[in-house]
């Protein structure tokens, strides 16, 4: 069996050096293209240098249309306008393209679900197993509590992260939107401040945290009248991530164009 053919977007970032070491030590998988933004100090590195796993002779490039069209798959996790690309790319080089880029706006998820109708593309706010197994829980009691029960979610992530609420926070919130059978976006609040009034019933609330060098932390609170419900997930080392990107890769490969997400690849989608 031919090993899957992935290349890495970010791969002088964290979670691209994470990647590259991943592919390097997996097996049914192999590196085939590392890319940064132009003008990046990594531009002409070797990835597996870089990434701490020896050389690999895969030159970091700012060409995504060459790197891809010798690839299976890309995997990407970078910014949004990056990733918007990106998905364009795959959709021409009809590749998977797994996608945990956060922080995207509506109009840049627009287009990736238009690249969707010619690539494989599997997008999660968070790749790990257990936060998947959190959503799928999340909204499991969101649908089997009453309104009755308030809904906060917490997180809180490392001091450098640029986006809030996390795309892991937002995907815990769409989960228990789901499961109330409301739109998030009509409920969601994301700040608050000063004389607020009183909760609304059916709000879901977000709180973010800013710190140290926390991987991930997300808390999803159902409050009600003389009981509480926390469901917690921890998040310890970012490796956690890498391995859930590449287990996206090889379940996307062969599978009909079309968005998916985690949930589909670990079988927890309910019928």
């Amino acid at each position: 069996m031919t090993d899957l053919r992935l290349v890495v977007a970010g791969a002088s970032g964290r979670m691209g050096r994470m990647l590259i070491k991943a592919i390097h030590d997996a097996p049914g998988v192999k590196l085939s293209g590392a890319l940064e933004a132009p003008g990046s100090i990594a531009l002409g590195q070797d990835a597996g240098l870089l990434a701490g796993c020896g050389k690999l002779g895969i030159n970091i490039s700012a060409d995504p249309l060459e790197a891809m069209l010798h690839a299976d798959g890309i995997i990407d996790f970078t910014v949004p306008a990056a990733s918007v690309t990106l998905a364009k790319y795959a959709a021409q080089a009809r590749i998977v393209h797994v996608l945990g880029t956060t922080g995207m706006s509506e109009a840049d998820l627009e287009h990736v679900r238009a690249a969707a109708r010619h690539a494989v593309i599997i997008r999660s706010g968070n790749m790990s197993l257990g936060v998947n197994l959190l959503a799928a829980l999340v909204e499991r009691v969101a649908r089997t509590l009453s309104a009755d029960f308030d809904i906060e979610i917490l997180e809180m992530h490392h001091r450098m992260k640029v986006d809030a609420p996390s795309g892991t926070a937002l995907m815990l919130g769409e989960a228990a939107a789901a499961g109330r059978g409301i739109k998030l976006a009509e409920h969601a609040v994301r700040q608050r401040d000063g004389h607020t009034g009183a909760r609304k019933s059916g709000d879901i609330g977000f709180a973010t945290l800013r710190g140290g060098s926390v991987v991930g932390d997300h808390t999803v609170i159902f409050a009600g009248a003389g009981e509480r419900i926390e469901l917690t997930h921890r998040a310890e080392d970012r490796s956690l991530f890498a391995a859930g990107a590449l287990r996206a890769a090889l379940w996307g490969h062969g599978k009909k164009p079309g968005l998916y997400d985690m949930l589909d690849v670990l079988g927890l989608k309910e019928s």
